[in-house]
């Protein structure tokens, strides 16, 4: 069973880099600009051991109560972990314990409940601040599918660079649903832009899914995520 997997993953594996590939080179770009996190949201901790057996470095989970047993089970493997949900303040210690960079930071509370579990467990978190692409989200303040206001965006960084064992690592995005990725991704280009000027070390642009990679990459994205993809259509998760 497990060679057949390991097939499966290879084969996702390398389309997912071909179109990686791909985009850059339509993009004018290095695939090595690239980072591809595996979503293994819903896979076993056998998925992850096969995918990194297979070069992959880079593993983004959603839920802790997941997230937290497999990432322990594969503590052995050296991977870099992506925290990429939305994050309940109540799940942060959990978090801190494994998650190398939260990609969805959206509020001042989570910046200071970070910033607090992080000094207490000795670790520096990475944080991106998750910016809601939705032109019908509020001028200020989080959006219903997650992120904050790009209006608010500018404040919410100040507090994640002056904050103890945080670190300031750029923007994560969402494309809004039913609509055309590709302008989306551009506004988000241009926030990271400006992110940029105040703050040089922010340089990471984290946007794109199995669907939408490609104008990501076309965009800037330094960071995709890939769940389906890569590991095939997904299983409803049970607790």
């Amino acid at each position: 069973m497990n060679d057949a997997r390991r097939e499966e993953l290879s084969a996702g594996l390398a389309a997912t880099e071909a179109r990686i590939r791909d985009a850059c080179r339509a993009a004018g770009r290095d695939p090595s600009e690239i980072t591809l996190i595996a979503v293994t949201k819903t896979y076993p901790a056998s998925d992850v051991r096969l995918l990194a057996g297979l070069g992959v470095q880079d593993v983004g989970e959603n839920r802790d109560q997941e997230a937290a047993p497999k990432a322990s089970e594969c503590a052995d493997l050296g991977l870099t972990w992506h925290f990429i949900g939305q994050l309940q303040t109540n799940k942060v210690r959990s978090v801190v314990a494994y998650a190398d960079l939260v990609h969805s930071v959206d509020r001042v509370r989570l910046v200071d409940a970070l910033s607090r579990e992080a000094v207490r467990a000795d670790r520096e978190i990475g944080c991106l601040i998750q910016v809601s692409l939705d032109p019908a989200a509020p001028i200020s303040g989080v959006a219903e599918r997650g992120g904050v206001a790009p209006t608010a965006v500018p404040e919410l960084a100040e507090a994640v660079a002056r904050a103890e064992n945080l670190r300031l690592r750029g923007v994560m995005a969402v494309a809004p649903l039913g609509q055309d990725p590709g302008p989306a991704f551009a506004r988000l280009a241009e926030f990271a832009r400006v992110l940029r000027n105040d703050h040089p070390g922010a340089d990471v642009v984290s946007a794109g899914m199995s669907g939408d990679l490609d104008e990501a990459i076309a965009n800037g994205a330094t960071h995709v995520r890939v769940g389906t993809a890569l590991l095939g259509r997904r299983k409803p998760f049970v607790r």
